[in-house]
């Protein structure tokens, strides 16, 4: 069995976890996340521990015990302490500010960009140059984060654009006479 699927999934004091079959629902501070395991995987209940066993011995059944033991395992983390992921704004003139739930964007073009984060997202800017992108489920927030890089990348000649906050991007030398 592949170690990531032999590791069991804690479950911290505060959330609570339901199995019905292979129907798992997590509930804790930060809200529900409900998730139906695949048929060749066998969610286990004990204690303050969640194991996931394949029900045969394939390769396909291994392999998805181990997906969704990490799943589960960022469910139950998602709805007890939650995932951020910080941008920041390189660049003269870019800049970023709240407007409602909508995010206002200035990025060198010749028109705003406005950007409406999804149900279970929030979206938070300590400063003009820093977006915090904070939510209970990491798919969701990942991809938010990705859609606002995706409006202006960091271009490899100077570095401007939109960038996570611990990406490093690597300069191009400019061409020579």
């Amino acid at each position: 069995m592949s170690r990531v699927a032999k590791a069991p999934v804690n479950i911290p004091s505060g959330v609570e976890v339901e199995l019905k079959g292979s129907h798992i629902r997590v509930k804790g501070s930060l809200g529900t996340m409900e998730w139906d395991c695949h048929p060749l995987v066998e969610p286990v209940h004990e204690d303050n521990v969640i194991r996931l066993q394949p029900r045969q011995q394939s390769t396909r059944a291994v392999a998805l015990a181990g997906t969704t033991r990490a799943l589960v395992d960022n469910m139950v983390t998602g709805v007890s302490k939650g995932f951020e992921r910080k941008l920041e704004l390189k660049g003269v003139g870019y800049r970023a500010q709240l407007q409602g739930r909508a995010l206002n964007l200035t990025l060198g073009f010749s028109h705003p960009v406005q950007f409406e984060p999804p149900e279970g997202v929030t979206l938070e800017c300590p400063s003009q140059t820093e977006v915090v992108v904070k939510g209970s489920d990491k798919q969701k927030v990942g991809q938010v984060a990705a859609q606002i890089r995706g409006y202006r990348p960091p271009e490899p000649y100077k570095g401007k654009g939109v960038r996570y906050a611990d990406e490093r991007v690597v300069l191009k030398e400019a061409k020579k006479k």
